[in-house]
Order: structure tokens, then C-alpha cells, then sequence
């Protein structure tokens, strides 16, 4: 029986868990909340922080595991990259080229050395430093940790005697005391989110998705809408393709799942922004399973992968209909006692095709901060684009929040 674990203990995970028990697999979850859903469907949990590579190595061989992934847990991946080196096991790529990726500080810069469009920006620990390169930045810049995701500790800033505040909530959300700074982007039409496949360094499965977010939430940076297919033209898709397929050469990147974020800027111009070797929160490679069918089943690739087992066929086809996945999430700008959580049956029934509510009556609901201050999701199916931009544009009506008084 193939070994695996999995760094993290969210509710996402939960289907990875699933499938690598389909496929015979002995799974061990990782973190250091013992209470954390996912524990409840591995086969043993280890207490263990995800972000302590060292320790996550020491458990790793102490179990004598196969393989190693971190899904949907960001602060897990440079250890699983730095395990799976040192045990000579399966992995997206390089440990160093790895710690490039998930570093917004080092993947910045490597962009800008190899070639790649980037916004001016600086990493610091300093919190008084960026007063000193006020005048490198086109400003607006955006302010954030460069180790966390999900738009955690993210700010925009516009007036530099804003600065400290957003610094502080970058370094509050961050796990290595440091934080970036960068103009902020303008882009053209949406901007773009996707889980991608690599074997053997090409990209064979890369869907983009358009990336809408809630601009009344305290947050206006958090994701808060993914659809399937994405409106871009196709001179912006191959020219993304493109560079993300460059970097996952100069890289020297191997075989898995990536969750990307991308645009295309103002002026034309394509912009890498994440690239992540791990499956995106949010449950994107299920709703991708769904909606480009069985040649797109990447979590089960992925697992195959870590404990090496052969891949199964991979391809993008065309996406059947046009797809959502939505955050279910709170709309109000104070904490709050969950009552209930309720979809309109008229779009349960024509248009949902799956929902994860993970909020109970009772629950503390914290304001929209993050990609961690969800209460579920929703996937949806629509025929056309049409309706399904009609349908959303209500979403706060259908989906039904009620609050204790």
C-alpha cells in the first residue's frame, strides 16, 4: 500500500483524501490543529506545522512514506518540495526553483532577471525601509505578505502615510517577517486564476479562468468568483501560455498541478503573478473535473504522481456550458453569529450542480479578509454567458445569509 501525505487539514482536501483511497493509498495528514476537518478521513494524523520543513522531513521518514503533496495549503509547499528532494521523491520541480515560486519577494525578482514583465517591487523585513524608495514606485502600490495566498493581508495603498497600517497587516498574515511592495497593476478585461498540469515540464492542461472579486467586501482584493471558459481573446491566451510555459522551462519544472493567477495588463502587456506548485483552494480542480470532463481529473493525476503511480490521460478539451464556482462568504463589515445559510430552490434546482457549506448555525462569521473567511461554495452550470452574468449579478439575493440578532 502507497503511502501518502498531504500537508494541511482543511475541508479541501478532503477530496484528495477520497481519491487516494480509491486508488488504495495509506493517507496521513499534516498540521499542527488537530481539530482540522480533513484528520477525520486520513487513515493518521501527524501534529507537525507545515511551514517546519525540517520536522515535516523528520515525520515523513519516520513513516517511510511514497509520496508528499501540500493541496490547498500554501505555507505547506516548500516543505513538501524540500521532503520530497531529500527522500529522492516525486515532485512539480527543483527544491530551490520551488522556494522561488512561493517567495513573492524572490519570484519577483527572478522574473525581472529572466525577462519577464513585473511590476516594480521590493522585499523587505525592514518596515521602515520602503520609506526610503518612495519615489521607485508608480503609485498606487499594493502591500502584502510574501509567503501567504488567498489575498490574505493584502492592501492597496495610495497615500505613502498609509503605508505603515498595510505593512502591519501583511506582516500579521505572513509566517517569515517579511512583506512586499509593488505597483499595482491595472489590467485589461478580468483577471485570471486556474489549476494547471504539467508532465514532464509541458503545460497539458491550463484553462484559464475569469477571476471576479467583491468589491463592497472589506477585502476588495479577495476572490470571490471564478468562470469557466475565460472571456479573453486568443492573442491574449497564447501570449500567457506562452511565458508561464518559459518560466516552467527556465525553472526546470517536471510533472503536477499548479494553481496559477495571471493577466493581461492595461497596456497589453502579459503578467505572471502566482504560480504555485500545489491545487488552489476553492475546490478549482474539481469544478475543472466537471466542467472539461474525465481527461481532466488533475487531483487524481496528482496523487498518481507523488506516490508513482502511471498518469492517466490528461487533456484540455472544450468546457461543457459555461461554469461558476462562488465563495459563499460574508457581506456585512462585523462579526456576526450565523443563523442559517439557504439557496433560492429555483436556482438550486436549474443551476447548481454542487455546494460545500462548511459554516454551522452558531459560528462565528468573520468580514471578508481572506480566502480562509469562506463559509462554502457553490459550482453552477449555465448554457450561455448571458445568463450566467445575469444570474450572478444577484447572487447576494439567492443565497440567503440569516444572522442571530
Amino acid at each position: 500500500m502507497k503511502k501518502l501525505m498531504i500537508l494541511g487539514g482543511s475541508a479541501f482536501i478532503i477530496p484528495v483524501i477520497e481519491k487516494a483511497h480509491e486508488l488504495g493509498c495509506y493517507v496521513i495528514t499534516c498540521d499542527y490543529l488537530p481539530d482540522n476537518t480533513a484528520h477525520k478521513y486520513s487513515d493518521e494524523y501527524c501534529n507537525v506545522s507545515v511551514i517546519d520543513k525540517d520536522a515535516v522531513l523528520e515525520a515523513a521518514r519516520k513513516h517511510e512514506i511514497d509520496g508528499i503533496i501540500s493541496f490547498a495549503c500554501d505555507p505547506g509547499v516548500v516543505s513538501a518540495a524540500y521532503t520530497a528532494e531529500k527522500m529522492g521523491l516525486p515532485f512539480q520541480g527543483p527544491y530551490e526553483s520551488v522556494r522561488i515560486l512561493q517567495d513573492k519577494g524572490l519570484f519577483r525578482k527572478f522574473l525581472a532577471d529572466n525577462g519577464f514583465n513585473c511590476p516594480h517591487s521590493r522585499s523587505y523585513s525592514d518596515k521602515n525601509a520602503p520609506f526610503n524608495d518612495i519615489d521607485y514606485f508608480d503609485w498606487p502600490v499594493i502591500v502584502k505578505p510574501v509567503d501567504s495566498a488567498g489575498s490574505k493581508g493584502v492592501t492597496r495603498v495610495d497615500d505613502p502615510a498609509k503605508l505603515p497600517e498595510a505593512i502591519e497587516i501583511a506582516l500579521e498574515e505572513g509566517h517569515n517577517g517579511h512583506f512586499i511592495i509593488e505597483d499595482f497593476i491595472t489590467f485589461k478585461g478580468f483577471h485570471t486564476d486556474g489549476d494547471f498540469f504539467t508532465v514532464d515540464g509541458r503545460i497539458v492542461f491550463g484553462p484559464f479562468a475569469d477571476q471576479l472579486f467583491d468589491t463592497h467586501a472589506v477585502n476588495p482584493y479577495t476572490p470571490a468568483m471564478l468562470i469557466w471558459p475565460a472571456t479573453m481573446s486568443e492573442a491574449d491566451n497564447k501570449a500567457l501560455h506562452e511565458d508561464l510555459q518559459r518560466l516552467m522551462d527556465v525553472l526546470d519544472m517536471k510533472t503536477g498541478i499548479y494553481n496559477i493567477e495571471v493577466c493581461i495588463g492595461a497596456n497589453g502587456k502579459p503578467y505572471i503573478m502566482e504560480v504555485s506548485p500545489r491545487g488552489g483552494g476553492c475546490r478549482i480542480a474539481e469544478i475543472q473535473n466537471m466542467a472539461y470532463g474525465e481527461n481532466a481529473d488533475l487531483i487524481e493525476n496528482e496523487i498518481r504522481k507523488a506516490v508513482g503511480l502511471p498518469l492517466t490521460k490528461i487533456e484540455e478539451g472544450k468546457c461543457d456550458g459555461h461554469w461558476v464556482q462562488i465563495d459563499i462568504h460574508s457581506t456585512t463589515n462585523r462579526d456576526r453569529i450565523l443563523k442559517s445559510i439557504s439557496i433560492e430552490p429555483e436556482i438550486q434546482e436549474k443551476y447548481v450542480k454542487y455546494s460545500m457549506i462548511t459554516a454551522k448555525p452558531g459560528d462565528l462569521v468573520k468580514p471578508f479578509t481572506g480566502a480562509n473567511m469562506t463559509l462554502g461554495d457553490l459550482f453552477l452550470r449555465f448554457d450561455t454567458r448571458e445568463e450566467l452574468d445575469k444570474v450572478m449579478s444577484r447572487s447576494e439575493e439567492w443565497i440567503i445569509i440569516d444572522y442571530e440578532d
